[in-house]
């Protein structure tokens, strides 16, 4: 249970993918807004760097596509702080760009074990929780992408799963308003993390010639996903598109 001597608490918190880039982001954020946080990745030394000297951070190594290991950590932080107010189901990853014929069944799978079977592990378990508790309700938040709208070139498989996770959207918050959850998603375009260093590093590596995109500091992305958390029950940000300013999405595609 939470800790009376801490003060009082904005809300309780779960992040996937929380070791790194906008998770980690995420993460700090809230625990400098007095949140309750727990921090799920399958890293846990990571997360232990981030929880230090934190008392009301959590980590946990989790990999999302466990559906056991998923439930033990909701139910672990449940019976820490109490209760969840917001999920931020944010755990993905960006596979090898190709065009299908050339994409390996191995990275389809992986993909789709990832950012779509772990994002709806966690969003099942997150609902449960917040059905379950008193009072009842919750906000969970779907990282989107700038690819549940369009595509980059030769990104067939992360492009299926991201507008397979609209649908999870629409669907958690139309079956959500009975018990009070509600569902929103954020579509960010070219936050600076190590995930999309690595899709711009594979593109220079292709082509030497390849221009540098533009990007924006995933504080930003930090910064809006906070004050997703923060609408009262009665408000939901359905979708929000972040993105550098100049990068190729009006047109892309």
């Amino acid at each position: 249970m939470a800790d009376p001597a801490l003060g009082p608490i904005p809300g309780t918190l779960i992040v996937t993918g929380a070791s790194a880039g906008i998770g980690r982001a995420v993460a700090a954020l809230f625990l400098r807004e007095g949140w309750n946080v727990a921090l799920l990745a399958r890293r846990l030394d990571r997360l232990q760097e981030i929880a230090e000297g934190q008392p009301r951070a959590l980590p946990l190594a989790c990999d999302v596509t466990d559906l056991a290991g998923v439930e033990a950590a909701f139910a672990a932080t449940a019976a820490r702080f109490g209760r969840l107010d917001v999920l931020f189901n944010n755990a993905g990853l960006f596979p090898p760009q190709a065009t299908i014929d050339e994409v390996l069944p191995e990275d389809w799978t992986q993909a789709l074990a990832v950012n779509l079977s772990g994002m709806f592990y966690c969003a099942r378990a997150a609902f449960a929780q917040m059905r379950a508790q008193v009072p009842q309700g919750g906000r969970i938040i779907n990282n989107g992408s700038i690819s549940a709208h369009v595509p980059r070139p030769g990104s067939v498989t992360y492009t299926t799963t991201k507008h397979a996770i609209t649908g999870l959207t629409r669907s958690l918050s139309l079956d959500g308003r009975a018990f009070d959850i509600a569902c929103g998603q954020i579509d960010i375009g070219n936050a600076r993390t190590e995930l999309l260093q690595e899709v711009i590093d594979r593109a220079r590596a292709a082509d030497p010639d390849a221009a540098v995109p533009p990007t924006m500091d995933v504080a930003h992305v930090a910064e809006a996903v906070l004050n997703m958390a923060r609408l009262p029950p009665e408000a939901n940000v359905q979708f929000m598109t972040l993105m550098a300013t100049k990068m190729p999405y009006i047109g892309r595609g």
